[in-house]
Formats: C-alpha cells, structure tokens, sequence
C-alpha cells in the first residue's frame, strides 16, 4: 500500500504539505489564500494509504478575538455555552461569557515549570446531576488527575471551584514530554495522554504510565475492557500525546510531538504499539502502528490539540503558528492544509464550540488570546 504525503512539523525547515492519493497539494497560508506546494520534497508530510475524497467544513474565517488570557492550554464548555479554560502557568481556570474573561478560581497543588502546569480539562459526562471538572496538572513529584466541582458564586453569576478530589497519580514529570491532553469518549470513560518525561525506558513498557493514551473510569481505576488486565494503558509507544478526539464512527485519533522530526497524527488500536522511542512516523515495521499523517519538518507543525468536525481533523500548531486541518475518510487520513500561517503564532489548542464555532488559543504570552473560528461552506 502506498504510503501518501503529507507536510512537515517541529523543528527544522521544511516546505508545505502533499498528498500521495489527493489531488494537486496545496498549501494554505491565511485565510482562503492557497499557494502550491512541491510534491517529493524533503520535509512533505505523508498521509494514510488510500484515497481521501472527504473535504474540510469549510474554510476557517477568524470571526472575532478575545484577548486577556496567560499561556492558556485548554478549553471546555458548560451547557449554557460558558468556556473554561486552564492557564498553564498561573495555574488558575478562566471562564469566558459573552467575551468577557472571569478567574473562576486557583488549582491548589500546581507546581509549573517548563512544559509542566495547570493543563488538560475535561467535563463530565454527567454534569449536569454531577458538576464535575477533571484537570490535569504537574505537581510537586508527578503529574496527576484531578476532579472539582464547578460552583455558582452567588447572584452574579460568576462561578467557584470546589475542594479538588484527586483520583490518579504517579505519571512521571520532568521539564519537558509531560503529555496533558484529557478527554471522555464515547464510552465514557477517561482518555489520558501522557508523555515519555525525558525517560525513554517508559513508553515500551506496558507497567510504566509515561509515553501512553490511558483509559480510565471516573473514580480513576483502570477502565473495564482495557487490553491489558488491571492496567490503566489503552495503548503505548508514544513520545508526547498532545490532542485527543474521536471521528463520527467513534475512532479516536490523537496528535503527538515527534523529536526534531516527525511530529504524528495517529489512529489508535486498544494495545497498539506506535513505536516511540524505537522509530517515529511511518516506517512500515510490523511490530509497531505506523502513523497516518507524518510532518518530518517539525518546524511546519508541533501538533498541539486536536478536535475533529465532521470529516476534517483541526491541529494548532505551535512551532508551525498555524492551524492544520486534515481530511478523513473512515481509517485514511488526506493532505493537511494550513490556515493562518504566522498570523497569530503559537496555537496551543482547537475546540469546537456548542454553536459550531471552533475556538483556538494562542500561546504567545504577551497576552495570549481565543481565536474564534467560524467554518464557511
């Protein structure tokens, strides 16, 4: 089968990104302005076998900007529309209505530094009986999960935090490769992404939680159906997991950090192994899941959080400071084409909105902002 071209990512130049299946590749570098890219060149990215026919939602049109936020990592929604989001560094949850930014209240037990902080929400499934919000954050020895329970402050409106509960600990930190990203799926359980933290023994061994996607339940325990028994890890192998979210027919696929080459987006199996730090991107080895889009530039990427909608995945890119989006069709993933290309900088996240929107944070510290997209067509 034939491996198919995609673009490149982290560090290192590179050009934009092909296709091996799509048409004529093509690049994009603001919104609705497309520019050819040259197919075969060192640095193109490459995509799954197979043909990909599926096109994006439309172009993403920024709409409007909010501004007043510190190294925001990530963005939930509660159902009356109000956004959540973690700031990294501050280690504090800022709400956002009707474009005003609120402190809705401090995570007690963050210890930031380097790429470690206040990182990674996830709304429960219930919550509307349970009004519950797990983060992921470093702490003093390690990463860990915590649940909070989301407050009225009173008449104003405003919200509070609970006493946080934490319910797993023991993922290892170190300055860099903390992982962060959480999510429930659609069986509602809790994905985890985790990073290798700078130890490289970890990610092949199925006993060790860094360099993993981990399935869990609520309460924090190894998730029923997990492919080893007993054990939190769904799946191993990874250097750096970034972004988590599942397809219409309820794959997940998942954004990951490669070194100075081959940042991935991946489609996970229970139990697959994806080869960090043995090989990164597509090499082809039978032992190991090979990617389905590679940036070998990582330069033109560092895929942070990643959403899908409809049959299109949306990365931001932080070193790459543009927003990716790349066509799917069931397990084949197309060309990625890149939106807003040094426009804004650094996108740490993308989110859809209840309304549709998508909602992207830079992550420029000076301040940083909520990019809010709208998807013509």
């Amino acid at each position: 089968m034939a491996v198919v071209l995609a673009l490149a990512g982290c560090t290192g130049p590179g050009p934009g990104p092909t296709g091996g299946n799509s048409p004529s590749p093509t690049a994009t570098t603001g919104a609705g302005s497309t520019a050819p890219a040259s197919p075969g060149t060192p640095g193109t990215p490459t995509a799954s076998p197979g043909s990909v026919t599926a096109t994006t939602p439309g172009q993403p049109r920024v709409r409007t900007t909010i501004e007043g936020l510190q190294l925001p990592w990530s963005t939930v929604f509660l159902p009356d529309g109000t956004a959540v989001i973690s700031e990294r560094d501050s280690a504090l949850l800022k709400s956002v209505q009707n474009g005003r930014i609120s402190t809705v209240g401090e995570v007690p037990g963050v210890v930031p530094g380097g790429e470690g902080g206040l990182m990674g929400l996830a709304l429960s499934p219930d919550y509307a009986s349970d009004k519950l919000l797990y983060v992921y954050f470093t702490a003093a020895e390690d990463n860990r999960i915590a649940r909070v329970r989301i407050e009225s402050a009173g008449t104003g409106g405003g919200l509070q935090l609970g006493a946080p509960q934490i319910i797993f600990s023991g993922i290892s930190k170190a300055s860099t490769h903390n992982g962060g990203r959480i999510r429930f799926g659609p069986d509602g359980y809790l994905y985890v992404g985790t990073g290798d933290s700078q130890r490289r023994e970890q990610p092949q061994d199925r006993n060790a939680l860094g360099g993993k996607i981990l399935r869990l339940t609520k309460d924090g325990k190894p998730a029923p159906g997990n492919p080893f028994p007993n054990n939190p890890v769904y799946s191993l192998g990874h250097r750096n997991v970034q972004g988590l979210a599942w397809d219409s027919e309820g794959r997940l696929w998942v954004s990951e950090f490669g070194p100075e080459v081959n940042d991935e987006l991946n489609l996970i199996q229970a139990g697959g192994n994806y080869g960090w730090p043995e090989v990164t991107g597509a090499p082809g080895r039978r032992e190991f899941i090979d990617a389905k889009v590679v940036w070998p530039s990582t330069a033109e990427s560092s895929p942070s959080g990643l959403e899908i909608v409809g049959n299109t995945a949306f990365l931001g890119a932080l070193r790459g400071q543009r927003i990716w989006s790349v066509p799917l069709e069931g397990e084949n993933a197309g060309t990625p084409v890149a939106h807003f290309t040094r426009q804004y900088g650094r996108i740490r996240s993308v989110s859809l909105a209840p309304n549709g929107e998508l909602w992207a944070l830079t992550n420029n510290n000076n301040p940083d902002s909520v990019l809010i997209l709208s998807l013509s067509g």
